[in-house]
């Protein structure tokens, strides 16, 4: 690469958490503006080391690089996939953009359905793999890169959450560890005087809970429901008067929920069937009252396993289908009416499961979590509701010098008992009272299943699961009997039934199938 080589950079979505320190190797002004700085950057970064600049930057990225002397622009995803990033080749030109909305507007693009991601859809609830509810717009998978030469793209991984466990150490040790990674990831977000106030969000569980007790959030922030069993909020507001923060509550109501799912499906670009992404976007809008920046916990659960799913054991035949799976085989086939015998729920995990056959039954689901689950759905819902709502979302423990610490901690330093993540509980109760520390995973509950239930709310479903998109996609026997069954008292069929509604408000607001 020379000295005159022209460097653009086309796109950027994302925070640069080490730019301080980027700047000082980097020979970068302090006083640029931050989108002036992180330019530079990333301009300077991609001089100096080419690809491997990935392994410098540390935060979240999307990225679009021009590099004119190999005419080839590269385009780049951070390596858990914090950022959402989406191409399409139209008109002999690669459109890529962290928006599907904004590949979809383009006159270039044709718009048509992907029944395969359809149908992968109602297994998991998520849009998994690299495929996207359009045919010919695809996701860049997290640790990827794609290079396009003006005729093709490739394709390359440049990061894999591999696990090598290091039995030399003890559960203590890695505790320190985390410690150390903790207060050198929060230091960096703390010296960011351009973000001289900011918020959290807080559960009441130990991710949320360190995270405040750690970072320079001056308040919290939860939702609540008058459904007492869903509703959280008085313990996350005891977490908060303990760490001696601000405490900021949103209160729910089932009509507000169900007014919002047809934005927060319509800005999400794609379907997902995770009802919390509603409840999360009513806090990030509550949120933004307040505060332009806000932490949350995302990634801790899947880099040390706080899922009850991560105990579970496997029979040595089964595939790990990630922590999210909703409907098997049996039900999509009688639900869809073009139904693929050829495509299989477990197509976008075998090729992974390969690659980590021989490890822990700990790691292996781990590697699947962080590789499918964590950025299809958990990453999708927080990044694109916080963009929608104008918040900028910062998630420290999704870090990758975290995941370095957590990749090489033994699987049998991370449960005792029935409780799960124990090395990391035992960091965060540095900065936590013991009952906090190591309190049961505590997340942001809704009450949808109660809610989609009850008929003062539930008429615009109805209507949906019933309508004429749904009647040239699905069989409206096994819908009729879906829905009657959920109604009728079978509350576990919630997650099949808003999965299918959600899909459908999607459809109607982009596409005519």
């Amino acid at each position: 690469m020379t000295d005159t080589n022209i460097i653009e950079i086309r796109y950027f979505s994302g925070y640069i958490r080490n730019w301080r320190s980027l700047c000082g190797e980097l020979d970068i002004s302090l006083t640029l503006s931050r989108e002036e700085r992180e330019e530079a950057i990333l301009k300077a970064a991609y001089a100096k080391w080419g690809l491997e600049m990935m392994g410098h930057i540390f935060g979240m990225f999307a990225i679009a690089l021009w590099d004119d002397e190999k005419k080839k622009l590269f385009v780049i995803r951070d390596q858990v996939g914090q950022k959402q990033m989406f191409y399409a080749v139209a008109d002999g030109e690669l459109i890529c953009s962290g928006d599907v909305n904004e590949i979809a507007a383009d006159p270039r693009f044709e718009k048509r359905l992907n029944k395969r991601m359809l149908q992968q859809y109602l297994f998991y609830g998520y849009p998994i793999g690299d495929e996207t509810f359009y045919e010919g717009m695809y996701k860049l998978m997290p640790g990827h890169y794609a290079e396009w030469d003006g005729k093709n793209v490739t394709v390359h991984r440049y990061f894999f959450p591999s696990f090598e466990p290091d039995n030399s150490k003890s559960p203590e040790e890695f505790a320190k560890e985390i410690e150390a990674v903790v207060e050198e990831i929060l230091g960096e977000e703390k010296g960011d005087a351009e973000f001289p106030y900011k918020e959290s969000f807080l559960s009441g569980g130990v991710d949320s809970s360190y995270l405040l007790a750690a970072s320079d959030a001056q308040a919290a922030n939860t939702v609540g429901y008058e459904e007492a069993g869903f509703d959280e909020s008085a313990l996350a507001r005891r977490t908060a008067e303990i760490l001696g923060k601000g405490f900021n509550v949103k209160m729910i109501t089932p009509g507000e929920y169900f007014e919002r799912i047809p934005t927060v499906i319509e800005k999400m670009g794609q379907p997902l069937g995770d009802a919390s992404a509603v409840a999360f976007s009513l806090g990030c809008a509550a949120v933004r009252e307040h505060a332009k920046v806000v932490y949350s916990g995302e990634g801790i659960d899947e880099f040390f396993g706080g899922y009850n799913a991560h105990k579970r054991v496997l029979p040595d035949d089964w595939t790990y289908l990630t922590c999210s799976h909703i409907m098997s085989e049996e039900v999509v086939k009688s639900l869809m009416k073009d139904f693929d015998e050829s495509v299989k729920a477990v197509d976008p995990v075998a090729p992974l499961w390969a690659e980590v056959r021989g490890q822990s039954p700990l790691a292996q689901k781990l590697t699947i979590d962080i590789s499918l689950w964590l950025e299809g759905d958990i990453y999708l819902n927080t990044d694109r509701t916080s963009t929608a709502c104008g918040v900028e979302l910062h998630t420290p423990f999704s870090d990758l010098r975290l995941f370095n610490v957590a990749r090489k901690i033994p699987s049998e330093y991370q449960f005792d008992g029935e409780q799960n993540k124990v090395v990391f509980r035992t960091a965060a109760e540095s900065k936590l009272p013991h009952e906090v520390a190591f309190r049961k995973k505590v997340g942001f509950p809704v009450p949808v299943r109660t809610w989609l239930a009850d008929e003062r709310y539930n008429k615009p479903v109805e209507e949906k699961l019933f309508g004429e998109t749904s009647q040239r996609l699905f069989n409206q026997d096994a819908v009729r009997d879906m829905w009657e069954r959920f109604t009728g008292g079978e509350s576990l069929l919630w997650n099949r039934v808003y999965a299918v509604y959600v899909f459908l408000l999607w459809a109607d607001i982009n596409l005519s199938c």
